[in-house]
């Protein structure tokens, strides 16, 4: 809801409070682990949840209906003497002004996830030291998806929590893991954090503030001006290809939006999209299949 970007500069203005910002939902699967002692596997579940829901990561209020609704997906493929390794994928929504649609704005899988936890050990956030690898994967994530939903809901409004991010990123490095590090991959944390904050891909940031607040907001206000918003903000997008085609924040922004751009644009109003075809195949060809179901 717009209210809730209004109401969170209000309470920064007014001072920090005791707050959670998240009802997540978490998930660990391990049945690929044979021969396990599946209650430590709950354990871990239970540890991460309460973790990412019951910490105040930004100190500003969030009533119940505004917190952040998002999921993480951890399939461990490997277990042994309290180390683990496997996959996490983290997906985050936000609701749409005057409707009970949520939209997804965040689904990264995140396949470099090792770490090590004992039964009952304790999960705490400390932004000025490194604990460990889960807690610091876990606390990027979050202030990932702060600084995301804050962005659609006030144009690069959520470049402070961004740069948490990075800077959880920085200090996680000395911990070895893969995944925080440049040299780990062109598509891993560090990229994600570091391209978001990027003049050279802003125009991601900007194209999900357009697509959100200028777009699917109004829809209930003005189907047809904001179906042509939305188009706006894929234009908008595509100034990445001209920079950098195949860019790793092209393929996140179409991980989340894809199967929503086909149901927008598959009914509703008509609205002239003699470019949009062109913009969509350029930018995600791999969603070309999808693309094609929408009757321009």
């Amino acid at each position: 809801m717009k209210r809730r970007f209004f109401s969170f500069l209000l309470l920064l203005l007014a001072g920090f409070v005791q707050a959670q910002q998240f009802n997540c939902t978490v998930t660990v699967n391990a049945n690929t682990i044979a021969n396990a002692n599946t209650a430590t596997f709950k354990t871990l579940e239970r540890s991460i949840a309460e973790f990412v829901n019951k910490t105040d990561w930004i100190g500003t209020e969030f009533r119940q209906g505004e917190k952040i609704e998002c999921s993480m997906y951890i399939t461990l493929t490997s277990y042994d003497n309290n180390n683990y390794a496997g996959t996490i994928q983290v997906q985050a929504a936000r609701p749409v002004f005057n409707s009970t649609y949520s939209s997804p704005i965040f689904n990264y899988n995140d396949k470099d996830f090792t770490f090590s936890y004992v039964e009952f050990q304790n999960l705490n956030y400390d932004p000025t030291s490194y604990s460990s690898n889960l807690v610091s994967v876990i606390s990027y994530y979050c202030f990932m998806i702060l600084g995301i939903d804050a962005d659609t809901f006030s144009e690069k409004g959520g470049t402070q929590w961004l740069e948490t991010a990075q800077e959880i990123c920085n200090v996680a490095q000395q911990g070895g893991s893969k995944g925080w590090k440049q040299a780990d991959g062109n598509q891993n944390r560090f990229f994600l954090v570091n391209d978001m904050l990027s003049n050279t891909f802003s125009s991601f940031r900007e194209a999900m503030f357009q697509y959100h607040f200028e777009g699917l907001d109004n829809m209930a206000k003005d189907q047809k001006k904001a179906k042509e918003n939305v188009v706006g903000a894929i234009k908008t997008l595509s100034k990445i290809y001209n920079v950098r085609p195949n860019a790793f924040l092209t393929r996140v922004f179409f991980d989340a939006k894809s199967d929503e751009i086909v149901s927008i644009f598959s009914g509703g109003p008509a609205i002239s999209m003699n470019e949009l075809s062109d913009h969509l195949n350029k930018l995600s060809p791999l969603n070309s299949g999808k693309w094609s179901s929408i009757k321009f």
